[in-house]
C-alpha cells in the first residue's frame, strides 16, 4: 500500500513541476508582450510628437514670414501706387516713393533671411536680438512711408524677451492692417504697464478678465500684464476693417501663447481696436518659442 502510494507521489511532483513551467513560460511570454505593446507605444508617442512639433514649426514660419512681409509688401503696394500716379506730374515725389519702395524690399529681403536662418541647427543659428517694443520707432516710421501717421502713447517696460517679441509682432500686425485694410490715416497705440496714467482709459479691460496691479514689477517679474491698444480712427468699420483672418489669428496664437489675451473688432465711434494683454513674464516655455528670432 505504502509502496503504491509513492508511485503515485512521483508523478503528481513531476506534474507540478511542469505546471510551474508552463506557467512561468507563460508568465514570461505575457511579460514580453506588455513589454512590445509598450514600446510600441512609446514609438507611436514619439512619432506623434515629432509630427506635431514639425506641424507647430509649419505654423510658427508661416505667421512669421507673414509678420516680417505683410507689412514691407503693404508699404511697396501704396508707394508704387503714388509713384504711378504722380510720374508725369511730380517725378520728384515718384522718386521719392521709389526710394522708399527699394528701402521696404531691402527690408523685406533681410527679415525673410531671418526667418530662414531660424532653420538652421542651433550651432549654425545667428545670434541677433528678438525684435522687442524698443524698435516701436522703426514701425512708426514704416507706416508714416505708406500714409499712416502712428501716434504712441506710453512709455515702454522691460520684458521678458518672449513678450516683448509677441509685443513688437502684435503691433505690427495691427498697423499692418490698419495700412492694408482700413483706410484710416492715423493710429494710435497705447502702451499701459500698470505704472501710472497712460492719457486714456482701456475699455474692453473687464472682458479680458485680468487687472493691473499698480506696484506689479516691470523688471520681468512674476506679477503684471502689459496691455497695448492700437486703434484707428476709420473709415472702414466692421470686422474686415482688421485685417485677414490669418492676421488676427496670428496675433490670437502669440498671445494665447503667453496666457494672455486678444480683443479685436470695431469701435462704437468708429474705427477698430486691437486690445492685447500680456503677461510680464513668458511661461517657461517661452524659451522654445523665442528661437524664431535668434
Amino acid at each position: 500500500m505504502a509502496a503504491a502510494l509513492r508511485g503515485r507521489a512521483r508523478p503528481l511532483g513531476q506534474e507540478i513541476v511542469i505546471v510551474t513551467w508552463v506557467v512561468a513560460i507563460m508568465a514570461v511570454s505575457e511579460l514580453a508582450r506588455l513589454r512590445r505593446e509598450q514600446w510600441a507605444r512609446e514609438r507611436a508617442e514619439r512619432a506623434q510628437a515629432a509630427r506635431r512639433r514639425a506641424d507647430e514649426e509649419r505654423l510658427r514660419i508661416a505667421r512669421e514670414l507673414h509678420d516680417v512681409l505683410a507689412h514691407s509688401i503693404s508699404v511697396i503696394n501704396v508707394q508704387a501706387g503714388v509713384g504711378l500716379a504722380l510720374l508725369d506730374s511730380d517725378p520728384e515725389q515718384a522718386r521719392t516713393a521709389l526710394t522708399i519702395i527699394k528701402a521696404a524690399g531691402k527690408e523685406a529681403l533681410g527679415e525673410v533671411r531671418h526667418v530662414l536662418d531660424t532653420l538652421r541647427t542651433p550651432d549654425e543659428a545667428p545670434r541677433a536680438p528678438a525684435p522687442g517694443l524698443d524698435r516701436l520707432s522703426e514701425l512708426v516710421e514704416q507706416a508714416a512711408s505708406a500714409g499712416l501717421t502712428v501716434e504712441i502713447e506710453g512709455e515702454v517696460p522691460k520684458l521678458a524677451p518672449g513678450t516683448d517679441l509677441a509685443a513688437f509682432r502684435i503691433v505690427q500686425e495691427a498697423l499692418t492692417n490698419v495700412v492694408r485694410h482700413s483706410g484710416s490715416r492715423h493710429a494710435r497705440v497705447l502702451i499701459d504697464d500698470g505704472r501710472g496714467d497712460t492719457g486714456g482709459d482701456l475699455p474692453g479691460d473687464a472682458r479680458a478678465g485680468t487687472r493691473v496691479d499698480p506696484h506689479a514689477s516691470t523688471q520681468g517679474g512674476t506679477q503684471g500684464v502689459l496691455r497695448l491698444r492700437i486703434d484707428d480712427d476709420g473709415p472702414a468699420a466692421g470686422v474686415d476693417a482688421g485685417g485677414s483672418g490669418n492676421g488676427l489669428a496670428g496675433m490670437r496664437e502669440r498671445a494665447a501663447a503667453l496666457g494672455g489675451t486678444i480683443e479685436a473688432g470695431p469701435r462704437a465711434d468708429g474705427g477698430f481696436r486691437v486690445l492685447a494683454v500680456l503677461p510680464f513674464r513668458a511661461p517657461p516655455e517661452e524659451t522654445l518659442q523665442i528661437k524664431e528670432d535668434r
